[in-house]
This record gives C-alpha cells, structure tokens and sequence, in this order.
C-alpha cells in the first residue's frame, strides 16, 4: 500500500517557496536524523535550484550514532551542500547553524546585504522547535503531529539574519514505498493517511533484523536476535500486544491497539536510538521506487495512446464549416 498525503496547504506552501526562493542566500533543510532519506524533500531541491543548502539530521540524541555519521558523511559528499546533526531542544548547538550559514554564503552579512534563510522540513521533523532555540524565543508553534505550522513567519535571528519559516511539506507523490512507511512512523504523515497496523508491522519488520535487542528491553520479550528476526511480523505484533496487555474478551489480541503502542513508542522514544534507514538502503529503495514509477508512467501513457487510437481517425469538416 503507498502512502500518499499532500494537504491543501501544503500546495500553497510549495507556491510561497517558489516565489520567495528568489531572494533566499541559504536553504536549510530540518531532517529527521532517524529516517534522513526518507525526510529529505525531493521537490525542495526542484524548487530551490542550486542554492547552497544545509542538511540538519535533528533529532540526532534518538537516532543511532553510527548511522547518523554515515549519512552525515553521505551529504557533506553531496555539491553545494553541509551537513550537521542536532538536537534541536538543545540552544547551544543551533548557533552552529548560523556558522554553517556564513560558510555557505560568505558574501552575505552585515546590515548593507543581510543573510536571507529559508527553513524547511517535512512535518513533525521538529523545525519549529529548532526556530525557538535559534531565537531563544517561542516564534513558532510546535507540536507532536503533522501539520501544526500553517503560515509562513518571518523571524529576525540577528540584525543582520532573517529567516523564513514555512509549513511542513510533504510532495504530491511519494514513489518510494518504504519512505512511506517512515514517514507515517515517524509522524510526518496524517493519521487519516494510513492505516497504524500495517505501519506498525512495516516498523517491526525492519526492527527485528537490525534492532532486536531494543524490542526484547522494551517488551520484555525471550526471544534471541535470531529468533527474533524469524518471527512472522503480525506474530511478532501479538506477542508485543499480549505483554502490553491489548486483549480482548476471549484472550484474543487487539492488533490496532498493540499497533498503536509500537507506533507511539517509537514517536516518544521509548525504544531507544533507532535508524530506520542506511544511505545504501535508501539508495536501492530509491532506485527500485523510481523503476516502478517509470513502469506506471509507461503503462499510463499507452492507456492513452490506446484510448486515443481506438476513437479511429477524425472526419474532415464538411464544406462551409
């Protein structure tokens, strides 16, 4: 199943972008730092051309260290581009921030040519919670769900420093599947969006082979890393619902309610520091999603040009027409 959510305001925020890139020195984009990828906005780069850009991994303390440094090292590959990796909750790292900015842009500064910023992020990533400790004042709203940030606010960082904050926004057509995923786990997505079971079971699929260990501490489960990574999703599910105690009249378990613990554990980082994505998978998930997107685009346009031949050829105008 593709998850798919793009909000009207989230098209009106993608028309404010375009119209105030013009004027912007640096683009900098809040990633989350546990699905790095996947959070990344491939229609930002469309809409912001060749400005300079700065990757922030927020959300850095909850992630795995070694997989942040992977893809930390990943970006910083990348032209035109820094990468840095925070703890937005944290004041004193975010004026890194502003360092990194002068870098990308050295010619901006002073009162004479200001340093224009525009800041990103795809909802719930924790941009505006950056803002508040960049400014050391509560400018943005914050909350945990997607969609609270609606306007796009102006904020004076220095003299010399502006800052356009914008809505969190997603783009018209997720075409890798597994990104989907993450994205919903993470929060990013509306809840009317997907369904939390098959989230859920998507979530410990990849939990079981990679962090196992973390599911046995939070859930008190027996299982070795080996048994762990064999078990059937859904069974792996039940036996998390059953310890959690989701069940029913009957002994039998509440899949959507277990479905919902794993998904709020994960949310309010009860399951300790988890990455749900290597830049080597994200790059293969990438690869795969484009190819099925090519084929559906394929089999679209020979529907019509089916459609359109069937309909035989047109008959000339009769005279005086």
């Amino acid at each position: 199943m593709a998850i798919q959510w793009f909000p009207g305001h989230m098209n009106l925020t993608r028309k404010a972008i375009a119209e105030r890139i013009k004027d912007i020195d640096v683009v900098i984009e809040v990633l989350d730092a546990r699905l790095p990828g996947s959070s990344a906005n491939p229609l930002l780069q469309e809409l912001t051309g060749h400005k300079p850009r700065l990757k922030v991994l927020n959300k850095q303390d909850v992630a795995d260290p070694a997989r942040t440094a992977q893809w930390l090292d990943w970006y910083n590959a990348q032209p035109e581009t820094r990468a840095v990796a925070l703890d937005a909750s944290e004041p004193a790292p975010t004026r890194r921030l502003i360092e990194a900015c002068q870098l990308l842009a050295p010619g901006r500064g002073g009162m004479a040519k200001p340093m224009r910023v525009l800041i990103c992020g795809v909802p719930n990533v924790g941009k505006s919670t950056l803002i508040n400790s960049m400014s050391n004042k509560g400018q943005a709203k914050t909350g945990d769900e997607a969609g609270v940030t609606k306007l796009e606010q102006r904020i004076v960082l220095a003299d010399d420093f502006y800052l356009w904050d914008t809505p969190g926004m997603l783009w018209p057509r997720i075409a890798v599947e597994q990104s989907g995923y993450n994205l919903a786990v993470s929060g990013a997505v509306g809840r009317n969006a997907y369904d939390e079971e098959l989230v859920a079971l998507e979530f410990l699929r990849y939990a079981q082979r990679n962090y196992a260990g973390h599911l046995r501490e939070r859930y008190k489960l027996t299982q070795d890393d080996a048994q762990m990574a064999a078990m059937p999703d859904d069974e792996l599910l039940e036996a998390i619902g059953r310890k959690r105690g989701a069940v029913m009249s009957g002994g039998r378990v509440n899949l959507q309610k277990a479905a919902e613990i794993v998904i709020t554990d994960f949310r309010i980082h009860n399951l300790g520091r988890i990455t749900l994505e290597t830049p080597q998978e994200y790059e293969e998930w990438f690869r795969q999603g484009m190819e099925a997107d090519a084929l559906r685009q394929a089999k679209k346009d020979a529907r019509a040009k089916s459609k359109k031949g069937g309909r035989g050829p047109r008959k000339p105008p009769e005279a005086g027409t």
